[in-house]
């Protein structure tokens, strides 16, 4: 028997994005010009009309000082993320 895992919030990882920007009080522009990103990709990711790449998402996650694991956290919200296989 194949098990699944859950699928991403998307929704909410795009979400968490546009909290940290606001949190800075950061425009576009100036999260685009600290994460080397266009500000065009900025503005179809937080509206949802691209999931964007695993380089941008480590781009922005260095921009706003975020780790990676906390921003893509976001992914499991509404279910729990899988254990450590270490725990």
């Amino acid at each position: 028997m194949t098990i699944f895992p859950p699928d991403p919030d998307f929704e909410a990882l795009r979400l968490e994005l546009a909290r940290l920007r606001a949190v800075r009080g950061w425009t576009y522009d100036e999260l685009a010009a600290r994460s080397g990103l266009a500000r065009r990709t900025l503005i179809e990711i937080e509206q949802g009309r691209t999931i964007g790449t695993l380089k941008s998402w480590h781009a922005l996650a260095h921009a706003l000082g975020t780790p990676l694991d906390q921003l893509f956290g976001a992914l499991c919200r509404g279910h729990e993320p899988p254990q450590s296989m270490n725990g």
